[in-house]
């Protein structure tokens, strides 16, 4: 086997004993600074980060229960909307019914009266026509009777019977 030899006889297959102990001092002692100086920022930093990122989940989660609670509070609203819309709804046609029942009833109301006003003026000028017609009745008696007295007449009795054969045919009721 060959031994690589370097300056000096040093050797990398057999370190030399003070060579390990100068590295391990210098290894030590940059690590002590290193620690000192960049670690302990960067453990800080890292810290930092872990509970930047702990702060965000939680609000993250405290954002989603808040949602959570905004979307059942949207349900309930959107629920209650609802109730009120169909309760609205209903009232509204409870009051289109009663309108509608209420303006058939006036409706009935004037008919019966616009009919019982035009019987009673049936009446009125049935009684008027009755009226009339017995009027013009007597005046045609009357005239008769004073054609017949005008008339000379054989006997007594051919006027009798003419005067009832008149008033017969005269009579209306």
């Amino acid at each position: 086997m060959t031994q690589f030899v370097f300056f000096g006889g040093f050797s990398v297959m057999q370190p030399d004993p003070g060579l390990i102990f100068w590295t391990s001092v210098i290894f030590l002692l940059i690590w002590f600074v290193l620690g000192r100086t960049a670690f302990g920022p960067i453990q800080n930093a890292l810290k930092k980060r872990d509970a930047d990122i702990q702060h965000a989940l939680d609000e993250a989660k405290r954002a989603r229960e808040e949602i959570g609670k905004m979307q059942s509070q949207n349900e309930l609203l959107l629920r209650e909307a609802q109730e009120q819309r169909t309760a609205i709804l209903k009232e509204a046609k409870e009051i289109r019914e009663a309108t509608i029942k209420r303006a058939e009833e006036e409706a009935k109301a004037k008919v019966k009266a616009m009919l019982a006003e035009a019987k009673t003026d049936i009446e009125h000028m049935s009684l008027e026509l009755k009226t009339s017609i017995k009027n013009e009745l007597g005046n045609m008696a009357l005239d008769i009777a004073e054609k017949l007295v005008r008339k000379e007449l054989k006997s007594n009795t051919e006027n009798v019977e003419l005067a009832q054969k008149l008033v017969q045919e005269i009579k209306f009721n």
